[in-house]
């Protein structure tokens, strides 16, 4: 991963830009879950946080943090209550905004569920001079569907999928119920993801608990 260091605001000798283009991946799971989101020029990692939840339909239920260059970023309050011994100092993600950031190709952590441990890797693929300033966040990409919440991390995902692979496993049953009935790691929807990604930072924003079950084809008469 390349350290991030900070610049002042991007100028562009034709157009300011306005917006940008960042690939999400979540580390350590093949194939690779990601999104690519478009994102305002001058939000910052607050809202960005909020952005990464709803494209992967994350339930920002747990701590989070970002990790740019050696240095912690999130909600200061949260991140000292929730503090060990010999965790460096937190810093507020809401003073760093895109805008401050050196440019494409640069890339840096995404935390979130310090027990599950879910690192991102954030990467800065391009800047955008979109005709009209963004007002929202937008999903334009992505592939596959992340794992359940609670699952235990990459060794709890591994299993898992083995046991909702096998019928005949004891706990198949059990473990289908708790994920909801059903569950795809291939499963990506971009309308429903972006659909969710434009609507991050509204207030008392409601996650799908589950993914959605396959519609049954209509049988011939």
């Amino acid at each position: 991963m390349t350290p991030i260091s900070f610049a002042g605001p991007f100028i562009s000798m034709l157009t300011e830009p306005n917006a940008v283009q960042i690939r999400v991946s979540l580390d350590d799971i093949a194939p690779e879950v990601w999104r690519r989101l478009i994102v305002p020029l001058q939000w910052n990692l607050e809202q960005f946080h909020l952005v990464i939840q709803a494209a992967f339909n994350w339930w920002n239920y747990h701590l989070h943090e970002f990790r740019i260059g050696g240095l912690r970023y999130g909600d200061i309050a949260l991140l000292e209550e929730g503090s060990v011994e010999g965790d460096s100092r937190a810093f507020d993600q809401r003073e760093v905004r895109f805008r401050d950031f050196e440019g494409p190709g640069t890339a840096f952590a995404y935390i979130y569920d310090f027990g599950d441990n879910w690192r991102h890797t954030v990467e800065i693929e391009k800047l955008l001079a979109l005709d009209a300033s963004p007002k929202q966040a937008s999903c334009i990409d992505g592939a596959r569907a992340r794992p359940p919440e609670d699952v235990g991390g990459i060794p709890g995902y591994e299993q898992f999928l083995a046991v909702i692979a096998d019928p005949k496993d004891p706990e198949h049953a059990e473990t289908k119920s708790w994920c909801g009935g059903h569950f795809d790691p291939e499963w990506f929807d971009l309308a429903t993801a972006n659909k969710d990604v434009r609507n991050a930072l509204k207030p008392n924003v409601r996650r799908r608990l589950h993914q959605p079950k396959p519609k049954r084809p209509k049988s011939s008469s």
